[in-house]
C-alpha cells in the first residue's frame, strides 16, 4: 500500500488489483521477488495474462530462475502476447539516475518493441538471446560480482594485517591486474571511492539478502545444467553466513566486516 501511494503521489494512476492495472494497458512492466510470484501474477487464477488485451507487451524485470522465466514467456506467447525477461543491474543509484543495465531475453520483435521503454530507465540495453537468457546473464554477472567483492574484501583485510595502507593498495590494484568494479566503483573500505556504501556505514544500495538470492539462483542453475562453479558455491556460503549474522539488510559490500570479524 505504501509503494502504491508513493507511485500515485508521483503522478501515476492506482488500480485495485494487478488485473485492473493491465486492463487497457499496451505495455506492462513487472518486478517481483521470486519465480513463484511471477508465475502466480501471470498464470494464477487472477493472472494478468488472462486480463490483458491480445498483443500486450509484457516486460518482466524480476530476477528469477531461468525455468520460470521461460515457462511464463511460453504462456504469454500462446496467449497472443509479446514478452521479454529484462532483469536489471545498477542498484538504487542506477534506477534514480536512469542508468540501469537491462539484460534482455525474448524474441527479436518483442525486444524491438520494448527497447524504447527500457531506454527511459536504462543506459545499456543488451539483447542476450531467447526467453530466459536475460535471467541467465543476470545470475552469471552477479555470481562474478559476489565472488569479486569477497576477493577485494579479503585483500583489504590482508593488507590491514600486513600493515599496508588501504589507499596504497587501492592506488596499486585499481591500476593493475587486480582492477575490477568491486575495487574501483564499489570499494568496500571507506575513503578511496567516496560514493561507495562503505562511506555511509554500508547503507544498502544492493542488500546482502539480494546478493544471496542471486548467488542461490546461480547455484540452482549450475546444478540443473551440470556446470562446475566452486567459487560461486563458496560465495553463496559466505553470503549466507553474513546474512544470517543479522546483516541481511546491509549493503552486500559490508561482507568485508564479516570477513574481518566485525
Amino acid at each position: 500500500a505504501t509503494s502504491v501511494a508513493a507511485f500515485f503521489a508521483a503522478g501515476a494512476k492506482a488500480g485495485g488489483s494487478a488485473k485492473d492495472v493491465v486492463a487497457g494497458a499496451s505495455v506492462v512492466v513487472t518486478m517481483l521477488p521470486a519465480g513463484k510470484h511471477v508465475r502466480e501474477v501471470y498464470l494464477g487464477a487472477n493472472g494478468i495474462l488472462a486480463a490483458a488485451a491480445r498483443g500486450t507487451l509484457f516486460i518482466d524485470s524480476s530476477t528469477i530462475d531461468v525455468e520460470s522465466a521461460r515457462t511464463v514467456a511460453k504462456a504469454a506467447e500462446a496467449a497472443g502476447m509479446q514478452m521479454i525477461d529484462a532483469p536489471v543491474s545498477g542498484g538504487t543509484g542506477g534506477a534514480a539516475a536512469g542508468t540501469l543495465t537491462f539484460m534482455v531475453g525474448g524474441p527479436d520483435a518483442a525486444f524491438a518493441a520494448a527497447k524504447p521503454v527500457l531506454e527511459q530507465m536504462g543506459k545499456t540495453i543488451v539483447h542476450a538471446g531467447a526467453a530466459g537468457n536475460g535471467q541467465a546473464a543476470k545470475i552469471c554477472n552477479n555470481m562474478i560480482l559476489g565472488i569479486s567483492m569477497i576477493a577485494v574484501s579479503e585483500a583489504f583485510v590482508l593488507a590491514d594485517k600486513l600493515g599496508l595502507d588501504r589507499q596504497k593498495l587501492f592506488d596499486i590494484s585499481s591500476k593493475s591486474s587486480g582492477q575490477c568494479w568491486s575495487m574501483t566503483t564499489y570499494c568496500p573500505v571507506p575513503g578511496p571511492v567516496p560514493t561507495s556504501p562503505a562511506n555511509r556505514d554500508y547503507q544498502a544500495g544492493f542488500t546482502a539478502a539480494m546478493m544471496l538470492k542471486d548467488l542461490k539462483l546461480a547455484q540452482e542453475a549450475a546444478k540443473a545444467s551440470g556446470a562446475k562453479t566452486e567459487l560461486g558455491a563458496g560465495a553463496a556460503r559466505i553470503y549466507s553466513q553474513y546474512a544470517e549474522s543479522g546483516e541481511a539488510g546491509r549493503d552486500f559490500s559490508g561482507i568485508i566486516r564479516y570477513i574481518r570479524g566485525g
